[in-house]
């Protein structure tokens, strides 16, 4: 798995994975909330097969292998 997440995608991914699963677990959003784990893991893992399979790339060509920043 080639990295294909970029900086700010992997912190909007885990931000919004994180707030969803919250929302759940409060009560406030309902069961469905609990989709966040797949934004979270895709954020912390760094690998979106969506964007694999659209053929997309949000990682700056600066940013070293792992995604994280600068090589």
């Amino acid at each position: 798995m080639t990295a294909n997440v970029g900086m700010i995608d992997k912190w909007l991914r885990i931000v919004v994975g994180v707030a969803l699963i919250a929302l759940a677990l409060f009560d406030v959003i309902g069961w469905w909330g609990y989709i966040g784990i797949i934004p979270l893991a895709t954020g912390v893992i760094n690998f979106c097969p969506v964007y694999k399979l659209i053929g997309m790339n949000t990682r700056g060509a600066g940013q070293g292998k792992s995604g994280d920043g600068p090589a």
